[in-house]
């Protein structure tokens, strides 16, 4: 993952070094920020972009995939679209600034990013996930605003929070740190939108730590735009008894990563992880997850559904390590694909590492095309074929989404994966 010389330097890298030697001085930060964003830029330019070398990137090719990076300014003004859910509690970002809300639920507190940055208190949170955290140190060099939210010890928020992110073109990056106090429930939307042809690079960054018997529901909505790079990152932290339940869906994007780092560090904890990956066009998305069970009597599901078109191509990285102190882990996981070209591809890598004895864990996955009777059935009623697809490619993914529980959401992402197999199908 070293630089081995500096004509080997891709137009993307070269333009991350300028970029921050330009920057530096205006990124809000005091001297302990400064001296964090250094570091983690450091390291990142010692190693680069990763390439297939790289274990975690062995399927996202970063170094080939992001060859430069978007230098056009907007346009236009970017403008936040009505929330994905009547009622939510909108906390919105545009063009990469955190705009300040006008009111808040009871038991909610909301600051902006910029100003932890500006009086250190972010300092701490500027770390890399591990050794080959490109996101987590990209973002950490360049983030300059997001929002810092508390949802305090027994507070219950009904309406969602919705984290919204809107673009028109450009860079932005952008932190999400979260605190969840004991016995606390809220559901979370965070939706990152593009509103222009002209490309962007989006990198997001949440961190989540989820107290003693919180129950807390995250949706990542990625909608960005068909010449969009997305780098997103979730790292959560789970207390006893937590439950924390991540919906991600994508449906947008050139080139998407999105990482998913959880660790149940309190017994009894609970992680559910439930993705729609919609692939069309020439795009590449990868979903990459890492997940600990390193206390005992904890459980986990996973299951990932993958519709794929045209050129498209996608990845699922699954691992899951079950300690050796972490006796009763139940911990499941399925991927589960649709080919509906015979351009397009997804790779597969689910992976188990065990050290504990006493547990129950499983992984598996399939990759396979609608099933010719099950369309012949629709077709011989009636139903024209793009439509009879339609309708089948929604039943395989509409039960990940029904999870969710809370119609008002379900019917607002059901008509979003319509839309676009209307759009691609």
């Amino acid at each position: 993952m070293t630089l081995q010389a500096a004509n080997r330097l891709t137009a993307a890298e070269t333009q991350l070094i300028d970029a921050y030697t330009n920057q530096i001085g205006s990124l809000p930060g005091d001297g302990a920020v400064i001296l964090k964003r250094d570091g983690l830029f450091d390291a990142l330019k010692r190693q680069g972009l990763p390439t297939r070398r790289v274990e975690t990137f062995h399927y996202t090719d970063l170094k080939a995939l992001l060859r430069a990076l978007p230098t056009e300014e907007p346009q236009a003004v970017a403008k936040a679209v009505n929330p994905l859910v009547s009622g939510a509690t909108m906390l919105t970002v545009l063009q990469g600034v955190a705009q300040a809300p006008a009111s808040l639920p009871e038991g909610l507190t909301v600051s902006l990013y910029r100003d932890a940055l500006s009086n250190g208190d972010a300092a701490e949170g500027l770390t890399a996930f591990n050794a080959d955290d490109t996101i987590g140190r990209l973002n950490g060099a360049f983030v300059r605003d997001g929002f810092a939210l508390g949802v305090a010890e027994g507070a219950e928020i009904e309406a969602p929070i919705e984290l919204q992110s809107v673009h028109a073109a450009g860079q932005l990056h952008l932190r999400f740190p979260a605190s969840f106090g004991k016995g606390s429930k809220a559901t979370v939307i965070e939706r990152h939108i593009g509103q222009s042809g002209s490309a962007a690079l989006a990198s997001v960054v949440a961190d989540l730590k989820l107290g003693e018997g919180a129950e807390i529901t995250w949706v990542i909505l990625q909608g960005e735009g068909d010449a969009d790079t997305h780098l997103g990152q979730i790292r959560a932290e789970l207390g006893t008894d937590a439950k924390f339940r991540l919906f991600i869906v994508n449906a947008g994007g050139k080139l998407v990563r999105q990482e998913v780092h959880v660790k149940t560090a309190g017994e009894g904890s609970d992680f559910m992880l439930r993705g729609v990956n919609l692939l069309g066009g020439d795009t590449h998305t990868d979903v990459t997850m890492t997940l600990g069970h390193d206390v005992p009597n904890t459980t986990s599901t996973e299951i990932i559904r993958n519709v794929v078109f045209d050129r498209a191509r996608g990845v699922f990285q699954g691992m899951i390590r079950v300690a050796p102190d972490a006796q009763k882990t139940d911990a499941r996981m399925a991927c589960n694909t649709l080919l509906m070209s015979d351009d397009c591809e997804f790779s597969v890598k689910p992976e188990l590492e065990i050290f504990a004895d006493d547990v129950q864990c499983a992984h598996g996955a399939t990759v396979a095309d609608i099933v010719k009777s099950h369309l012949y059935y629709l077709m011989s009623r009636g139903i024209p074929e793009k439509k009879a697809r339609a309708l089948l490619i929604n039943g395989f993914v509409a039960e990940i989404v029904e999870e969710l529980e809370n119609e008002p959401l379900v019917e607002a992402l059901e008509e979003i994966i319509t839309d676009w197999l209307e759009h691609h199908g």
